[in-house]
């Protein structure tokens, strides 16, 4: 029986650690010592917390958060293990193990560098600027019948995303696939050493995330680092920055440290020359010389992108000598690789999140934690399949997975496929309140009549040869094809992107009003409050009230309350905005006769928007309100005019001093702080002397920036697309749509698109000023915008079917351009989408 110091290998030979040996390995301090615990699982984020007894937290520091503020919350959750950078009250955690270190970051990376060391087995090591995450998968999908392999889950290939990726790495791992993203210069090394790969693929190089190199040249060199020692390198030759740097790289290498070279090209001579790839009927034929043969493969594809995806899969499959008419069967079966978690509306009011393309643990507990993060129903419903090729023994695996259900408090369990069917008694040991478990989706389908899903949120989760997929359409609440994606990593890649404009000090109200500028209401605000935003905001009562009931526990400031809404904001805790005399007069009477003391209010100032507020003159009623004990004063804020105009730079500045002088005789009467703010999106770019306590977050979230000096990299986050219903074929001087106006002038092909004025594209689009993007090109509206239906040119677009996806706009379409072609502003445009238009919403 080995001792509990130091790490041991169990019947399966799973290395595991005992915090006495991970303080070794990081030449850790020890702050507190209480015992020597096994460490199972590393922790960088208290919210995905899920195995307290086990977790190692590294206590990291970001730009606007530092782990160090979470070390009481986690171990009041039970949390002993901590690695840290700064002093801790060793009194307030006597049954905790606490090292301290210089970089928290740095002692992850070495622990996860040394835990790589114990294992002997191919690693293949992907890094490029576009498709790492693409030809991970296939790669996976292509050898998961003659490998146990692990993978990065998603796109971990970040500092921290990759030594989480590499952590659960275990001597029943045959095959390890990790890939590597870097953001500027010395990242890589550190990355290098953690994955060790002995096959290297350079996808490609392109503009994605130069903004930390000089050049494309440096940022080739960077990424090489990666392939240092590996044994092997694909790369396609034909890019000659990429092609001159791995050159450079051989020559600098001695003789016997050099690797082989797996070129493929499809204009030189390489290893993998490319002859021909021909395009038809949906599928690519690509053939190619090897070893002085001709072989050919078909993919379900036509892309230029899938293309080279597939070659450099094509070349890993070669270079593992997997006999060619199973490469030729498996490239055939070539799936999409879902690159996003998505959340829609269900049947009976129900929330579906479908993740029904892989099934493996470190996946399921991304999809996991995302199911957490909905509060939109008490009910959480699991469907999961088979989790196949996992590396472990069938018990010890799904008792992992009772024990990650059960710590999230999931309610049911459906079981689909007869391996977890066989271990359903685990499941029932975990205490789940509803289980049951299918042999196949066929039987699962069969009984769907039958089984009960209404006011829940239901996660589907399984391999991809169970096509969970056919659940999900079951599922899926009918709506028709014109639909709004709303990027939910887009929202908290924006949120971050004005954060890093603000003191760690000055907080953030994001406005979630008008249902969001029309993404949507508790979704969105179920993600601001993951990511910690401190206050919301909404126009009317009521939208706040669904916030509640979609468990959203955030401070919620209504900024039109209403007489007849006083109730419900004292009901379900709302923070009413009192801009006038009337409605403050209105508000104090109803709150004595409720008998409340302290209730929380935000006081507006008119400050030159001639909107709302209070003006100086009336500021005296607000001084004597304020002097009784009934309101609590949250926050004093006024509204700038023209923040995003240079040209009224000067009124914005005296809109400020006018504010301050007010809060000044605020504060005069009221004890206590309150929170200041001024700012709006443009305003945080371009004023940011007007910062105070807090900043209010609107059109920025959702990717506008009206201000046009930004310089952040901003992402779209809506992109509403529908499909095209028919193709006509007309002949010159044809007519199309009412009144006759859309003329057409020569031989032309019209579709029809399922979006009209009704689902919020606006009338102002019709005859020629808008456009829609097909198969990536623009087609020009023809004709009068109908209720439901809009007509576009698409004689010049080849290879357009009835069916084919329309986007109206998009990353590719931005919702700036239509909406300047509608003569109005994205505001205007993004509120409008109707509510009929079904919200898809995802995180990648």
């Amino acid at each position: 029986m080995p001792e509990q110091t130091g790490k041991f290998t169990d019947q399966i030979n799973r290395v595991k650690y005992f915090i006495d040996n991970i303080a070794s390995i990081i030449k850790a301090r020890w702050l507190v010592q209480h015992d020597n615990s096994l460490i199972e699982q590393l922790l960088i984020d208290s919210r995905k917390l899920i195995f307290p007894q086990t977790s190692l937290f590294f206590a990291l520091k970001g730009p606007r958060r530092d782990g160090h503020a979470f070390i009481d919350q986690l171990y009041k959750k039970g949390v002993r293990n901590f690695v840290v950078s700064e002093a801790v009250d060793a009194l307030s955690f006597p049954e905790a193990n606490i090292l301290q270190v210089n970089d928290p970051l740095q002692a992850l990376q070495t622990l996860v560098a040394a835990h790589r060391k114990q294992f002997n087995l191919p690693v293949i090591g992907i890094t490029g600027s576009n498709g790492k995450t693409i030809v991970k998968e296939w790669l996976n999908q292509l050898l998961e019948e003659r490998f146990t392999i692990i993978r990065s889950p998603k796109s971990y290939n970040s500092q921290i995303g990759v030594p989480l990726s590499v952590w659960p790495l275990n001597e029943q791992h045959e095959l390890a696939i990790f890939e590597a993203g870097i953001s500027q210069s010395g990242e890589m090394e550190q990355l290098q050493k953690i994955i060790q790969p002995t096959i290297g693929i350079f996808t490609n190089v392109g503009e994605a995330h130069s903004e930390g190199f000089v050049n494309i040249r440096q940022k080739v060199n960077e990424k090489l680092q990666l392939f240092r020692h590996v044994q092997t390198l694909i790369y396609c030759q034909d890019d000659p920055e990429i092609n001159s740097g791995v050159a450079a790289l051989w020559q600098q290498l001695p003789n016997n440290k050099r690797f082989e070279i797996f070129s493929w090209s499809m204009v030189t001579e390489a290893t993998l020359q490319i002859l021909l790839v021909a395009k038809e009927d949906g599928k690519t034929t690509i053939s190619a010389s090897y070893r002085q043969q001709e072989i050919s493969i078909v993919i379900p594809f036509m892309d230029n992108a899938s293309v080279e995806n597939a070659i450099h899969c094509w070349c890993v499959l070669l270079h593992l000598q997997v006999p060619h008419e199973e490469i030729k069967q498996q490239m055939q079966l070539l799936g999409p690789v879902a690159m996003r978690l998505e959340l829609k509306k269900g049947i009976n009011n129900c929330s579906i999140i479908n993740d029904s393309y892989s099934a493996d643990l470190s996946s399921f507990t991304i999809a996991l934690d995302f199911l957490s993060q909905q509060q939109q129903h008490g009910k959480r419903t699991v469907v999961i399949s088979d989790i196949l090729q996992s590396g472990r023994s069938e018990k010890d695996l799904y008792a992992e997975v009772a024990r990650m259900l059960q710590q999230r408090q999931v309610n049911r369990l459906i079981g689909i496929g007869e391996r977890i069917s066989h271990h359903q008694t685990i499941f029932q040991s975990a205490g789940l309140a509803e289980m049951a478990f299918y042999s196949s989706v066929d039987a699962f389908i069969k009984e769907l009549p039958q089984i009960h899903f209404k006011e829940e949120t239901i996660l589907l989760k399984g391999a991809r040869v169970f096509e969970l997929e056919q659940i999900d359409r079951l599922l899926q609440q009918k709506v028709h094809q014109t639909v709004l994606e709303i990027d939910l990593t887009a929202v908290a890649h924006n949120l971050k992107q004005f954060q890093q404009l603000l003191r760690p000090s000055t907080r953030t109200m994001a406005m979630v009003k008008a249902f969001s500028y029309g993404s949507g209401s508790y979704e969105i605000a179920n993600a601001l409050q993951f990511h910690r935003v401190d206050y919301l905001a909404v126009a009317y009562a009521d939208e706040g009230v669904e916030l509640r009931k979609a468990g959203i526990n955030l401070p919620i400031m209504v900024m039109n309350p209403e007489e007849s809404t006083f109730d419900i904001l004292v009901q379900y805790n709302l923070e009413p905005d009192l801009y006038s005399p009337g409605i403050l007069a209105l508000f104090e009477e109803f709150v004595k006769k409720q008998g409340i003391q302290q209730f929380p209010v935000h006081i507006e100032l008119e400050t030159g928007m001639n909107r709302l507020g209070f003006s100086q003159a009336e500021l005296p009623a607000v001084l004597h309100a304020l002097r009784s004990p009934i309101f609590k004063v949250q926050s004093v804020f006024t509204h700038l005019a023209s923040s995003e105009d240079p040209q009224h730079d000067a009124y914005t500045n005296k809109q400020g001093e006018l504010y301050m002088q007010m809060v000044e005789q605020i504060q005069a009467v009221v004890s206590y702080p309150f929170i200041r703010h001024v700012v709006n999106t443009a305003g945080i770019i371009r004023h940011p002397q007007w910062h105070l306590d807090m900043v209010r977050l609107g059109i920025g979230l959702y990717g506008g920036d009206s201000s046009g000096e930004g310089g952040l990299d901003l992402r779209e986050v809506s992109t509403l697309k529908s499909t095209i219903a028919q193709i006509k074929q007309l002949k010159e001087g044809e007519t199309v749509s009412y009144g006759r106006k859309g003329v057409v002038t020569s031989d032309a092909r019209i579709a029809t698109v399922r979006i009209g004025y009704a689902d919020g594209y606006p009338r102002s689009l019709g005859h020629g000023a808008g456009k829609m993007l097909v198969n990536g090109h623009l087609a020009p509206v023809i004709g009068t915008v109908c209720m439901d239906m809009t007509m576009i040119d698409i004689t010049n677009i080849s290879h357009v079917q009835e069916g084919d996806e329309v986007i109206v706009f998009g990353a590719a379409l931005p919702v700036k351009q239509v909406s300047h072609w509608a003569q109005t502003i994205p505001y205007e445009l993004l509120a409008g989408i109707s509510q009929r238009v079904k919200r898809i919403y995802f995180e990648e």
